[in-house]
């Protein structure tokens, strides 16, 4: 390694330093220290810009090398690696210098438009740790690392949609986007898992070509069949490919130059950039190539359609970017690459402008109505354009077929047990898990010959505790102590399935769980002290009166799902990593339970702290507004 190649390696880790920073820092201020929440912002921007072009430059100085940076090893064992590893070449490259460039605009235009907001503070906070994020994942060297920034991207667009939280719709949608994120999080888990038992190692980025011989020479092409679909599913959700697509213009609730800087830029391309970085492992199979094409080709006409008929310019300025996006699959399975980059930056600016200016056209829009309308000359409609122009205003109800056939399921399930409201069932239930734990820990071999039915039925608990929490509609402390039970279910099912399991993993993941379900039900008691009502019915927003409590029942809801902040991320991760690869029941029925785990414990917090306040001292945002 050369000097420069030297300088440029420990060099990387400042992509993620700087924005953490200046989050860190503003994270402490008032929301009236406006020129000092600027300033620091400005040095964070400025820093951002500055670091990319010189690395860039640097790079094509030392001959368009790649740069590769193991920075930390956060936890390690015989079987697992959780490493920090960076990369950086030319895709890395060019979303790195596009998003300084869009942050700068972004930033310095939303210094003046959320002057004296409410939320001045809160708004360039999130941004801060969304760049963080965006950073962790284009700079990542390994699934583990891109992971992180995936979960902290998804945690900044949730806070962002969910912006104005005092109105029903923000709050409503920010719940529907997590709901779609939450797949893509649970899929991109499931490559993991199966890439590990591959490989028998956690591979970096560089090692995919290889890994994919692997599968080739050892006769296991299925597992990279599998793969490969868990590649494609995160994908497509995160850029809002078709079926997925509607989440996108829901997601446009937020402040102007948020949406800008999400759903028009940066973080609706990161399917695209998941798909550039593991096209090496993809890039001989027909199938896969011929899937993206045709989700692609199908997102570009039904989002086309859909964006020339809405009457809302955000919604158009939404599914004009995923029609474009959609090409860019295209572009990606056709292998060219450097189109896909062109392409990016294009759409990227274009839909940033766009989105930044879209109050003043609308207004011109409006006052060229008012001053020089002319009606319309009726003629004749065809019944297909008319079919179609229906069609698309309804957005091909997608909306209504996903939540028909993909959450109405659950829900259905969940309230047929209603019975776990009755205290003599949830302390039998308790006892039962803790009886399973004691086992799983002292005992694994216990009945060895039905190991498998025992894991299973054990998770099928946990599902249906998770699935009870997630369509609870009475007290809130019932759903949250339904969610620790469902992790207890959790790890004796994954300690009977493995014989024997580290301490040191189980005390990571238990450590987390149990000081997140603490915090959250001190603050939820916190609030039955107001008024003795906590009930999931209908929403209170209490995040009025009580945004500490509010603050802190956050922060006990992601660490409750395992963030990367918390020290149940590296425990479920390698719980993972305890279930074989031919066990796919169990690893579904884990899967299920960790994508209903969030969303009930984001339900929970959605209900009680944010939407319209139910007392009329306060102003309340109707449905309809």
């Amino acid at each position: 390694m050369n000097q420069l190649e030297n300088i440029l390696s420990q060099s990387i880790s400042l992509f993620i330093l700087f924005p953490l920073l200046g989050f860190f820092i503003t994270l402490f201020l008032q929301n009236k220290k406006e020129s000092i929440i600027g300033r620091i912002v400005r040095i964070a921007k400025v820093s951002y810009i500055v670091v990319a072009v010189l690395f860039a430059a640097g790079w094509m100085l030392n001959g368009f090398v790649p740069v590769s940076n193991r920075l930390a090893t956060v936890y390690q064992t015989e079987h697992f690696v959780f490493a920090i590893h960076f990369y950086y070449d030319e895709i890395t490259a060019v979303f790195s210098i596009v998003g300084s460039l869009l942050f700068f605009l972004v930033a310095t235009f939303s210094k003046y438009y959320m002057h004296r907001d409410e939320g001045y503070k809160r708004f360039f906070t999130t941004i801060l740790l969304f760049a963080a994020g965006f950073n962790f994942i284009i700079f990542s060297g390994n699934f583990e690392t891109l992971f992180i920034g995936w979960e902290i991207k998804g945690l900044c667009s949730f806070l962002l949609i969910a912006f104005y939280r005092n109105r029903y719709l923000p709050v409503k949608n920010a719940f529907k986007a997590v709901s779609n994120y939450r797949i893509s999080d649970v899929a991109l888990m499931l490559a993991m898992w199966m890439m590990h038992h591959l490989t028998h190692q956690n591979i970096t980025f560089s090692q995919l070509e290889g890994a994919k011989e692997t599968a080739v020479q050892s006769g296991h092409a299925w597992m990279a069949v599998f793969i490969v679909c868990m590649f494609i599913l995160p994908a497509v959700i995160k850029s809002a490919q078709f079926p997925f697509t509607t989440w996108l213009p829901r997601a446009m609730e937020g402040p102007t130059s948020s949406s800008a800087i999400f759903y028009g830029s940066l973080s609706v391309h990161i399917g695209v950039f998941l798909l550039l970085r593991t096209h090496p492992f993809w890039q001989d199979m027909l199938w896969a190539k011929v899937t993206i094409i045709v989700i692609g080709a199908l997102t570009g006409i039904f989002a086309t359609l859909i964006a020339r008929v809405q009457p809302n310019v955000k919604t158009q300025i939404a599914y004009s970017s995923a029609a474009q996006i959609g090409i860019m699959f295209i572009e990606i399975a056709l292998g060219f690459h450097w189109l896909v980059l062109i392409h990016f930056a294009g759409n990227a600016f274009l839909r940033t402008y766009q989105l930044l200016v879209s109050p003043s056209v609308l207004n011109y829009l409006v006052h060229h109505q008012y001053f020089h309308y002319h009606p319309p000359q009726e003629k004749l409609v065809g019944k297909l354009k008319a079919t179609l122009y229906i069609l698309a205003v309804k957005e091909w109800n997608l909306d209504t077929i996903m939540f028909r056939f993909l959450w109405s399921p659950f829900k259905w399930i969940g309230r047929k047990l209603e019975s776990l409201r009755s205290k003599v069932v949830a302390i039998l239930v308790a006892a039962v898990g803790v009886v399973a734990l004691i086992v799983s820990r002292y005992a694994p071999g216990f009945l060895s010959s039905q190991t498998d039915n025992i894991s299973n039925i054990l998770l099928i608990v946990a599902l249906l505790l998770t699935l009870f929490s997630f369509s609870h509609r009475g007290t809130a402390l019932h759903a949250w102590i339904s969610l620790l039970l469902a992790h207890l279910y959790i790890i004796a099912a994954i300690g009977i399935n493995a014989g024997h399991i580290n301490t040191q993993e189980v005390v990571f993941y238990a450590s987390g769980i149990l000081a997140a379900f603490a915090i959250g039900s001190y603050c939820l008691q916190k609030i039955r002290a107001v008024d003795n009502d906590i009930s999931l019915n209908f929403y209170h927003g209490y995040v009025y009166e009580q945004k500490v409590t509010a603050l802190l029942f956050l922060i006990s809801a992601i660490g409750l799902l395992g963030f990367p902040v918390t020290a149940a991320f590296v425990g479920i991760d390698v719980f993972f990593t305890y279930v074989r690869d031919d066990q796919f029941l169990l690893i579904a029925l884990l899967a299920l339970s960790f994508i209903f785990i969030e969303l009930a414990a984001f339900r929970i917090f959605c209900r009680i702290f944010l939407g319209p306040h139910k007392k009329n001292y306060h102003p309340v945002a109707y449905r309809s507004s």
